[in-house]
Parts: structure tokens; C-alpha cells; sequence
């Protein structure tokens, strides 16, 4: 049987006197250090993680359509969101929220983004197209003329993504053939199916110079 001074000899934790008593003491400290609660700065960091405020509004300004719209906002919100809640602009619409279906789509500085995965803050200075400012007046854009006329839509949710999407598509060149068509629009999800209309409306829209 293993007696107290051959533990002492063969173990590295093993106290300086090598006594069993000594050194179940001196583990039993280290574990009540571990298992410990939080200090109280851990448990005020945590619970400031979980809080749904977040301090710091402040004033932002987004050039939309050609006019600059200045609002107050907290810096999580999102270029999505400020363009429905704080200017009014509802068009684009809110599907996923996670950048998967493409309802959200606009321009910035001329390429399509989702505008749910961007903060408005970091758009400031850039010019921002939203379904709104396609139509000259009351003149629709060429490409939502051509999704009128090929019936590029259905319940209508999507349409909005979708034809800022096909702007883009014509005006990157990515409409050489159908499938590419397909192919560069497939961020663009459309639950009712109308794709092979969606698909005629940008090619009708190309080949009569639809990029403006």
C-alpha cells in the first residue's frame, strides 16, 4: 500500500512537507478559486451582452434617389431597416433578413447589395438606388416595363429585388444568353416560380437598351 511519503515522492503538485492533509488542502483552494462565482465586472459585462439597448443614437445621413435624407438612428440598424422605418421607403422589401432571398436588393454606388446585411452607417456617402427612384416621373424604367408586359411576377413580394437585380444584371453584361440570365439573378428567389417570365422580362429589357 502507497503511504504518504511515497505519494510526496512521485507527485509534481505535491506540497513542500509532503503530506497527504497538505496537499488536499492546498487542491481543495484551487478548486474553489475555479468554481468560483463571476466577479462582479464579469456578470455586469454579461449582462450588458444580453441587454436589447444599445446606447449611442445619433444623426446619419443617406443619399437616396438623388436626395439627402438625414435621421437618427442607433448604429446597429440596418440599411434595410433605415430605409423602411426611417425614410418611409418601403419597397424593398423584408424576407429572410439574413441575405438569402434577395427581396432587399438595392444599389449602392451603382452594384446590387442586400441591403439587410449592410449597416446604414457604413453607407453614408454612397449613392443608394432603391425601387423607388427607378421611374422617371411616370415613366417606369425599361425594366419594369418589361416585367409588366411578361407578367414577371405574381404575388409581387419579390419583384421589387428582383427587377433592381435584373438593372444590375443588364448593366454588368450578364445577359448573354437565359442561362446566365439565370445564373447571375439566382440570388434573387422567387417562391411563386414566375422565373421564366423574370427571365424574358431583363432579356426583353436588354434588347431594347434597358440600362438606364
Amino acid at each position: 500500500m502507497q503511504n504518504d511519503s511515497d505519494f510526496g515522492a512521485t507527485s509534481a503538485a505535491a506540497p513542500n512537507d509532503g503530506t497527504r492533509r497538505t496537499f488536499i488542502k492546498q487542491a481543495s483552494g484551487i478548486l474553489g478559486l475555479v468554481l468560483a462565482p463571476p466577479g462582479l465586472a464579469e456578470v455586469e459585462r454579461l449582462a450588458a451582452a444580453d441587454s436589447k439597448e444599445v446606447k449611442g443614437v445619433s444623426e446619419m445621413s443617406l443619399k437616396v434617389n438623388g436626395a439627402t435624407r438625414t435621421f437618427r438612428a442607433e448604429p446597429r440598424v440596418t440599411l434595410l431597416d433605415a430605409l423602411r422605418e426611417n425614410l418611409g421607403l418601403t419597397g424593398s422589401k423584408k424576407g429572410c433578413d439574413h441575405g438569402q432571398c434577395g427581396a432587399c436588393t438595392v444599389l449602392v454606388n451603382g452594384r446590387r447589395i442586400n441591403s439587410c446585411l449592410t449597416l446604414a452607417v457604413m453607407n453614408q456617402g454612397k449613392e443608394i438606388t432603391t425601387i423607388e427612384g427607378l421611374a422617371d416621373g411616370d415613366k417606369l424604367h425599361p425594366v419594369q416595363a418589361a416585367f409588366i408586359e411578361h407578367d414577371g411576377f405574381q404575388c409581387g413580394y419579390c419583384t421589387p429585388g428582383q427587377i433592381m437585380s435584373g438593372v444590375a444584371c443588364i448593366k454588368e453584361g450578364h445577359t448573354k444568353s437565359d442561362d446566365e440570365i439565370r445564373e447571375w439573378m439566382s440570388g434573387n428567389l422567387c417562391r411563386c416560380g414566375a422565373y421564366p417570365n423574370i427571365v424574358a422580362a431583363i432579356r426583353d429589357a436588354q434588347q431594347k437598351g434597358g440600362k438606364s
